[in-house]
């Protein structure tokens, strides 16, 4: 379905419940699976209720030995599973996903779980799913990672060191991406008994087993940036209920970011407070390598704005749903804003502007983060579409209700246009 969507009418004050993170629900299913004498997953309330998560915890629930599993679009289930099953004696699995699932890259993993003695072969194209596992015991040990790895490959690894033969010692290198999801991962393992140490150069897990531990579910701070975004676009209110501040996930670093984009952000009884200001700055210049997610939402809210800018550390958004810096490229064209790679990690935009001749109509890609962060540039040009809308059942189903809430309209795209109405 396709949305031709309009802004509020008056002046947005809202209040909104966050999903829970699904950065930390699909930790929390893994590590429980691993846990001896663990009777049942975590209880679906106090894991996020998104597609993602969803098709992880049917596949730890229902999976038998040899039969394939298809995680659809769900790239972390993909990369947990694959270390989970892996790292499981005389387990046999197949995993598979989406087209788009075979075009993301895998082989970095494979690698380093081959290098621990994993058995891994590919079905398709070298370095991407489908994949058959054998799981057996693996090594532990010393392990060398290359430049550029994903943090949840590492995450996926220390998740499964527990079980491994002996402690696993992992070097990162210098440019290692995403410290925020590595640290979080680190600290789940610890509530859950297991010695890990973390620093910039390593990560090292005792190889003993986990203990139960209560939940850890925590509000969504990805989920939040779009509303930081609506706060910034429509210079309103908005009440985030669920952050406190003090969560594990990387994204709560947005107030930051925000803050030089014109948002305010305080800590309640109601909850984080969100209130725009004039107060902004004349560019933004920001390494996004510890909160990527960020990226489509800041991209659009700089556009919309007015405000050039400079991201470095984005290169891996090429590998997530969609290529999000070309479709990002490419959609911002459409409200006029010229932007470009300066090269394969940086995105920038120096305020060029061509003119606008007809209403966007925003493609999505099968990219949650894309549709959201898309949606609230209806403040600036009403009526604009944004297509395939169920994207969003990735991460956060409730964002269009939650739109509706703050007093957007959403129309079906095929309806005419409404004309403005005079003052």
């Amino acid at each position: 379905m396709d949305y031709r969507i309009y802004p509020p009418d008056e002046i947005l004050e809202t209040a909104v419940a966050l999903p829970l993170s699904k950065s930390i629900s699909a930790r929390a299913l893994i590590m429980a699976y691993l846990t001896p004498g663990a009777l049942a997953l975590p209880a679906a309330e106090e894991t996020a209720d998104c597609t993602d998560t969803r098709v992880l915890r049917y596949i730890l629930e229902n999976h038998r030995n040899g039969n394939p599993d298809n995680v659809g679009a769900a790239g972390t289930a993909m990369r947990f599973l694959t270390a989970l099953f892996a790292a499981m004696p005389g387990h046999e699995a197949i995993l598979d996903g989406n087209e788009r699932m075979h075009h993301r890259p895998i082989g970095p993993l494979v690698d380093a779980l081959r290098a621990m003695g994993a058995k891994i072969e590919y079905l398709g194209e070298d370095g991407f799913p489908p994949l058959r596992i054998s799981g057996t015991t693996l090594a532990g040990g010393e392990l060398t990672v290359e430049s550029g790895l994903s943090s949840q490959f590492i995450s996926a690894m220390m998740m499964v060191a527990p079980v491994m033969a002996a402690p696993l010692r992992i070097i990162l290198p210098p440019d290692m991406r995403s410290m925020p999801y590595i640290n979080m991962t680190a600290e789940m393992m610890r509530r859950r008994g297991i010695d890990v140490e973390t620093d910039r150069d390593s990560v090292a897990v005792a190889n003993t087993p986990y203990r139960p531990c209560p939940s850890d579910a925590e509000t969504d701070w990805s989920a939040a940036t779009f509303w930081y975004e609506i706060a910034a676009l429509t210079a309103g209110w908005v009440t985030v209920r669920g952050p406190r501040g003090d969560e594990l996930q990387g994204d709560r670093a947005v107030a930051s970011l925000f803050e030089r984009m014109g948002v305010l952000s305080e800590f309640t009884e109601e909850g984080l407070e969100l209130s725009a200001t004039p107060d902004l700055y004349s560019r933004l210049d920001a390494d996004m390598a510890d909160m990527p997610d960020a990226v489509p939402a800041v991209v659009v809210t700089a556009g919309m704005i007015g405000m050039p800018l400079r991201l470095t550390g984005v290169g891996a958004l090429r590998h997530k749903e969609s290529d999000r810096l070309a479709a990002l490229m490419t959609e911002m064209r459409k409200f006029g804003v010229m932007m470009e790679m300066e090269n394969d990690d940086t995105i920038s935009w120096d305020g060029r502007r061509m003119p606008v001749t007809e209403l966007p109509a925003v493609d999505t890609y099968g990219d949650h983060r894309l549709a959201m962060a898309f949606a609230p540039a209806a403040v600036f040009i009403p009526g604009m579409v944004v297509r395939d809308v169920e994207v969003v059942d990735k991460s956060y189903p409730a964002f269009w209700s939650d739109l509706a809430g703050a007093g957007f309209r959403l129309a079906d795209a095929s309806m005419p246009v409404e004309e403005p109405v005079a003052d």
